[in-house]
């Protein structure tokens, strides 16, 4: 599988993640330039490449053939990928460009995971739409700004669950 990174999905990983997260850290009072700037290197260079390779690979290995079993599948699969250690690690992101260098440790992940247990309807539904009625070229934008939403409560998750 050839992978792909592309200027537009640098562009909106860069500016949606930060966005998202630029927001949640306002609500936090957690703003800081270092912060913004590394989400948004994290968004134009990782979330760029990864997610939309994975999006592909995903459309290789399950056909959206429009029945109930693929959809789900696709949905859940997509779901799994944002998983608890997914969200680990992009609080371990916001965390290492807030400086709180201190606040890192094996406790992300049990963050990650009630992050993630309790988003489970949420991100289910969204994950659905995005893997069965947006098109492939048209799925990292849709999950970015689903991101973007979801960073917000990333954030917001680390001071709830923390």
């Amino acid at each position: 599988m050839k992978f792909i990174y592309t200027k537009s999905n640098i562009i909106r990983g860069g500016l949606i993640y930060t966005l998202g997260d630029t927001i949640a850290a306002w609500i936090g009072d957690d703003f800081s330039w270092i912060r913004m700037l590394g989400i948004m290197v994290i968004g134009a260079t990782l979330y760029a490449w990864e997610i939309p390779n994975y999006f592909r690979w995903l459309d290789r290995k399950v056909q959206n053939t429009g029945t109930f079993l693929s959809s789900i599948k696709r949905a859940s699969m997509a779901m799994l990928y944002f998983n608890p250690l997914w969200i680990a690690r992009h609080i371990l992101f916001i965390k290492l460009f807030s400086g709180q260098t201190q606040e890192i440790g094996w406790n992300l992940i049990s963050i990650g995971a009630m992050s993630f247990l309790v988003n489970i309807p949420i991100s289910l539904g969204a994950n659905y739409l995005i893997q069965n009625k947006i098109p492939l070229k048209h799925r990292f934008l849709a999950s970015a700004i689903f991101s973007g939403l979801m960073a917000i409560y990333y954030s917001l998750s680390a001071h709830w669950f923390g």
